[in-house]
Parts: C-alpha cells; sequence; structure tokens
C-alpha cells in the first residue's frame, strides 16, 4: 500500500499538486507539534506541607520571624503604660529595640540585659496578672507587628492537620498568649520561676536560645511521636540554626547575612517579607531602621530632659 506522496500518482496533475500541499502541510504541522513537546517535562515541586502526615509539625522562631522586633520589648512597653517601672527602664527597652531592628540579629549580651531587666519588673507580681495583661498587649502592640506571610505559612500547616509550634527566647507566658491568638497548637519559651504562682525574679534554667532551641524541639518531637525530617522549621537568625538543621524542611525567614548565607550553601529554602535593598542587607525595611533609631533617641532625649 503506498503512503505520503506516492500514493498520488493516479490524481490529475491539479488535484495531485492541491492534495499534495495538504500533505505537506499536515506532515510539517504533526512534526512542529512533535518538536514542541519536551523530551521530559521538569518534576513539580512536591506538595508541602504534606495533607494528614501526623509525623510531621512546623517549629516557628518568634522575634522578626512571626513577628516584627522583641516580643519582649513590646511586653515591656505595656508593662510601662501600667506603670510596672520607670522611665528610665523604658529608655533602656527602646535602645534594645532600635539596636535589634537596626541589627536585625539577637545579640547574646543585648538579649541578656531585656531578660535581666524583664526578671526584675515581673518580681512579686502573679503569673495569672501577666498572663491577663499579655493579651491586652498583643492588642495593643503586638498583633499589627504579625508578618502576613510567615503568618500564612503557619496556616498552610495547620490546614494540612499538622500541630505549629513558637519556639523562642521570649518568657513562655509571652509565648503562649501570642500563640493562642494565632491558633497555633502551643510554644516553647524561656520558663521564669514561680513559687505559689508568683514570680521569684530567676529563671529555670536557662534561656531558650541558639542550641536550647534544638534541645527542646528534639524533645518535644520524641514526645508526639514526630518524625524530624518531615518536620519543618523557620526563623530569621543564625542562632538558630541547630533547630533548622534538625528537620527536613529547614527555612530562613528575613534572614540575617549569616543565615542567608548558610541557607544559600545548603540550598535551604527562602522567604523575605520585607522591602526594599537595605532589608537584605542589614535584616530590616531601611524606613523601619531610620524610624526604630530615631524612635529611640527621641524616648532617651525626652527622658533625659524629663529627668534633668
Amino acid at each position: 500500500m503506498l503512503t505520503g506522496m506516492a500514493a498520488l500518482g493516479w490524481l490529475t496533475p491539479r488535484r495531485r499538486s492541491a492534495t499534495a500541499r495538504s500533505v505537506l502541510a499536515g506532515e510539517a504541522s504533526a512534526e512542529a507539534a512533535r518538536k514542541s513537546v519536551p523530551e521530559s517535562l521538569p518534576e513539580e515541586e512536591p506538595e508541602f506541607p504534606v495533607l494528614g502526615d501526623d509525623k510531621a509539625a512546623a517549629f516557628f522562631d518568634l522575634d522578626n520571624t512571626v513577628m516584627q522586633g522583641a516580643a519582649l520589648f513590646h511586653f515591656g512597653r505595656g508593662l510601662y503604660k501600667r506603670k510596672f517601672f520607670e522611665t528610665r527602664d523604658l529608655a533602656r527597652f527602646a535602645w534594645q529595640q532600635a539596636w535589634f531592628r537596626l541589627a536585625g540579629v539577637e545579640d547574646p549580651e543585648h538579649m541578656q540585659e531585656a531578660r535581666d531587666s524583664a526578671l526584675s519588673i515581673v518580681q512579686g507580681h502573679r503569673v495569672s496578672e501577666l498572663m491577663s495583661i499579655g493579651e491586652e498587649i498583643y492588642d495593643e502592640y503586638m498583633a499589627e507587628r504579625i508578618w502576613p506571610g510567615t503568618r500564612a505559612l503557619a496556616q498552610a500547616h495547620l490546614d494540612a492537620g499538622q500541630k505549629v509550634w513558637l519556639v523562642t527566647a521570649a518568657p513562655v507566658e509571652i509565648a503562649q498568649v501570642i500563640a493562642r491568638r494565632l491558633g497555633l497548637t502551643g510554644a516553647l519559651g524561656t520558663v521564669a520561676e514561680s513559687l505559689d504562682g508568683v514570680y521569684t525574679g530567676k529563671l529555670v534554667g536557662e534561656p531558650l536560645h541558639g542550641p536550647a532551641k534544638a534541645e527542646a524541639v528534639r524533645a518535644l518531637a520524641a514526645a508526639e511521636g514526630l518524625d524530624l525530617s518531615r518536620c519543618a522549621a523557620y526563623s530569621d537568625s543564625h542562632n538558630d540554626i541547630p533547630m533548622l538543621s534538625l528537620v527536613g524542611h529547614p527555612y530562613a525567614i528575613n534572614p540575617d547575612t549569616k543565615l542567608r548565607k548558610h541557607a544559600r550553601e545548603l540550598d535551604w529554602r527562602l522567604r523575605d517579607y520585607r522591602t526594599g535593598r537595605k532589608a537584605a542587607k542589614v535584616g530590616i525595611p531601611a524606613a523601619a531602621g531610620v524610624g526604630a533609631v530615631a524612635g529611640g533617641t527621641a524616648a532617651a532625649i525626652a527622658i533625659s530632659r524629663r529627668r534633668r
């Protein structure tokens, strides 16, 4: 049986010419269609988080990952408003927050000073009192500072049926308030000592910072029966590399310079919800950095003048 052009011999010249053009057009179209299909389609990124994976969970750092700035500073502002401490303490809080936002990273010395200040302020107060005030402070200072992008990531894990935990050096009471208000599972945080429901002004152990976060996540995963290779962790700070390295899905969120470099070297996923070129360099929106320094300086000057 003849095919293609060979089969056209019995036709008249005119019909043979028209038919030949049709055959050529059809063959050309078929060839073009074949060439337009890649030899192998690129593999799509697997769905994450995996729906219904009860062996997976997500762990989120708080300061500058879920919330802009330091939760402890915002809490301090709320306590000052309620006359828990004097103006000189507010100046110290303002400077610590200005430094934190300008540098975009956690400095152990500044963080220790902030914790010591907070411990001295709450000493003698009831835990229940601080929890109740924490709810009010969240609405006043924290709610508007939650990063929508990070909030959406946490919600994706919740929608997939997974538990989501905050992991922070902030006091556990503050962390629990924030976790509850965001609809998260719970929070791991620094534990302040209390006796009969009253703060003593001391810590139980050490602040939940750096390697301690990784140990807390490891312990919680064991208690919850989680597979860390299927879990995710999110942080902005290179101090949390031990925690991020524990899980199969580490994310660098609004990363500082050291974490960004580390994440790129290991091909970790990055998300940056800040704006402006300077944000990528120093870890904050450019305008926010100037505003933080100006605000902290102005507060210090005003307080200094008031005390003369």
